[in-house]
């Protein structure tokens, strides 16, 4: 299994649809007991959170964020977490909105204290 995501701070490799999620959000990850949580912020989105489980390599949450348009939004995540061979955690995602339409895939992976 790879290693904890507590206190890692993790961001998108490529930039999603308009006013989503992109490389300029961070996600600040938690992990207890088979529990993980996150905070993220930036780019279009002002405050976001996320609140699920960890079974393995799988993690199975759902997520609510507040744009800068002031709009709101949520839906559901299922990730596999990918240790890199430089020791950095990724995230490879399957995620669906489930307050609009839309679904599809994307990758976030550690940050290091450089790239904050």
């Amino acid at each position: 299994m790879a290693r904890s995501l507590d206190g890692l701070l993790l961001a998108p490799v490529a930039d999603q649809a308009p006013g989503q999620v992109g490389t300029r959000t961070r996600f600040s990850y938690h992990e207890k007991d088979g529990e993980i949580w996150a905070e993220y912020t930036g780019g279009d989105v002002v405050r976001g959170h996320l609140v699920g489980t960890r079974e393995g390599d799988r993690l199975d949450f759902r997520y609510v964020q507040l744009k800068r348009d002031g709009t709101t939004s949520s839906g559901h995540c299922v990730s596999t977490v990918v240790e890199l061979p430089d020791g950095r955690v990724r995230l490879d995602e399957t995620w669906e909105w489930e307050s609009q339409q839309g679904s599809g895939t994307s990758v976030v992976e550690q940050v290091t204290a450089h790239e904050h």
